[in-house]
């Protein structure tokens, strides 16, 4: 009797905690919208954080791009063989990456490159007592810290998703048109013809947002909240890289069965 009392106590523990963590996140949210003047105010913040955290992060988003691109051509064009549909590659690779791989691998890069560098910024600002020293000096730490580094990501991010399609697309022409010979005019007109901006290239960039303002506002939290200890901080990050992962995974499905249910 008494060990079951312990599971159910721990259950509901656990539980509370869960719980207690999503009014902490929310609250954060509704903080650093309440504050988001700066972008009126001081754009500059906000323009300075698009560029640490796009700038930084270009390199990674636009070579995993087109090496998805290349996969997506081989494999592509291996599946279309087996029907005689080899000219359709251009669609299922447009469609493929403006739907699905490029705001998700985008953002589950994002999780991993800019996440992990805001939330052991904010952290190593608590552990160093830069954050008190604000306050002490009346400066509002999310106004000045949270709010441009959370709307940079949220800019940043469908920037991002862009240019990982963008490079995808021209990786699988490449592989597709040069290495195997498809015939270039029908590969770009399959794709004009097939993918609707609305439904398809809309959607994505919807998405896109999304996982941007979710996996940044993971980044800040874990950092506001980490123990200013290196040993906090760093258990901060690997926390940002696997909530925002699952984050991401759970809402892409969302949103799909959302965008695409009819």
């Amino acid at each position: 009797m008494t060990a079951w009392m312990h599971r159910i106590a721990s259950i509901g523990a656990y539980a509370r905690n869960t719980i207690s963590g999503l009014g902490a996140f929310a609250r954060l949210l509704c903080a650093i919208l309440r504050r988001s003047s700066v972008l009126i105010r001081r754009p500059r913040l906000v323009s300075q954080q698009i560029h640490f955290i796009g700038n930084h992060s270009l390199l990674i988003i636009s070579v995993s791009g087109l090496f998805v691109g290349f996969v997506l051509g081989l494999q592509g064009y291996y599946t279309l063989n087996r029907y005689g549909s080899e000219e359709a590659l251009g669609l299922l690779v447009a469609l493929s990456l403006t739907r699905e791989l490029g705001p998700v691998i985008t953002a589950l890069l994002f999780a991993g490159r800019a996440g992990t560098s805001l939330t052991a910024e904010i952290g190593l600002m608590k552990a160093g007592e830069q954050i008190a020293a604000m306050e002490v000096m009346a400066v509002d730490p999310i106004r000045r810290v949270l709010a441009p580094r959370f709307w940079g990501g949220a800019i940043a991010m469908p920037i991002l998703a862009a240019v990982f399609s963008m490079v995808g697309i021209l990786g699988g022409w490449f592989v597709g048109v040069v290495l195997i010979g498809i015939d270039p005019g029908t590969f770009w007109s399959q794709m004009q013809g097939g993918v609707d901006i609305f439904k398809d290239i809309l959607n994505g960039v919807i998405k896109s947002i999304v996982f941007g303002v979710v996996v940044t506002l993971i980044a800040l939290y874990q950092g506001w909240t980490a123990k200013p200890t290196p040993e906090g901080v760093s258990r901060a990050t690997t926390r940002t890289v696997v909530d925002g992962a699952l984050a991401v995974l759970g809402l892409d499905f969302i949103l799909t069965a959302l965008m695409f249910a009819n």
